[in-house]
């Protein structure tokens, strides 16, 4: 599976009775879209999935992939329990996906093998393109990485742990198994503060938060980056780093900022699910001095 840009991670609306909003999941992907991304994750981590009903979670693909329309491939988010991940996988390949992004267990440690038998049971049961999540309770050795890259349906790795030596080992480890047909990814947040050291090691793809709520702005420093334009710097001075200092204040604001960033944007977006928690005022104000700061920066450039 290719990805050619930036990878969007849409958010999921929920309307004022927090129920899914489907209509205003479809405007948001396709405003996404405007911006030509390599691919679109839905329903996964950005999308609050661990707060989706199976139905939600079914929806929320069915509506990515229509709004979609074979622009960019869409991915979905499984997880949780082995059956949770099994269903929720199925249901992806139901509803149009072309892969799925597995997300580790919920709330349980467990040896390698165990990992991998996670991994396998999913791969076994439904026949949709794998990516594997690796952050928290699915953190992978190099042996274990390069298993499960051999197992049919497969496809990538995704790492949201940030440990560039263990990231390196895996990459050659994998390489050395399947060559270069096998999908590396940044999956940090913020992760355009660490695209360069991600890039040294093999990995130069990666997944945007900043994207959902000011795609010009990530599309910019997408560019600036690979032009070696001074811009991307400016960018990560005036924007990323600012941004990145108000997530760290509080767990969840990696996804609930994001989410406020929409809505300062105009989209209809509604607030996040228990357990997170919405930004303050206070906070609030700050972020769209962020987004103002970067949208500034980019317009400067563009003059």
């Amino acid at each position: 599976m290719e990805f050619n840009g930036i990878l969007f991670f849409p958010l999921t609306p929920f309307n004022a009775e927090d129920a899914l909003d489907e209509e205003a999941l479809a405007a948001h992907v396709r405003a996404g879209l405007a911006h030509r991304p390599g691919g679109v994750f839905a329903a996964c981590g950005t999308g609050e999935i661990h707060a989706l009903s199976t139905d939600e979670q079914a929806r929320t693909v069915r509506t990515a992939v229509t709004a979609t329309g074979g622009a960019a491939p869409v991915i979905a988010g499984a997880g949780g329990s082995v059956r949770t991940a099994i269903e929720q996988a199925a249901a992806a390949r139901a509803m149009g996906a072309d892969g799925v992004l597995l997300l580790p267990p919920y709330l349980v440690g467990a040896p390698q093998r165990g990992i991998v038998d996670y991994v396998r049971a999913v791969a076994e049961a439904v026949p949709i393109p794998l990516i594997v999540y690796q952050r928290a309770t699915m953190a992978l050795t190099p042996a274990s990485a390069a298993e499960l890259a051999e197992l049919p349906g497969v496809v990538g790795i995704k790492d949201g742990m940030g440990d560039l030596d263990r990231m390196h080992q895996i990459v050659l480890a994998v390489r050395e198994r399947r060559g270069a047909d096998f999908t590396f990814f940044n999956g940090l947040p913020t992760a355009e503060l660490t695209v360069r050291a991600y890039t040294g090691i093999g990995v130069a793809l990666y997944s945007s938060a900043a994207f959902a709520f000011a795609p010009e702005v990530a599309t910019a420093f997408y560019r600036a980056l690979h032009a070696g334009d001074p811009l991307a710097d400016t960018l990560l001075d005036v924007f990323y780093r600012p941004l990145a200092r108000l997530r760290d204040r509080s767990p969840g604001y990696a996804v609930s900022l994001v989410k406020a960033g929409a809505r300062l944007r105009g989209a209809v977006m509604g607030g996040v699910r228990p357990p997170f928690v919405d930004p303050t005022e206070e906070e609030t104000a700050e972020l769209a001095a962020i987004i103002d700061a970067g949208v500034a920066a980019v317009t400067t450039a563009a003059s």
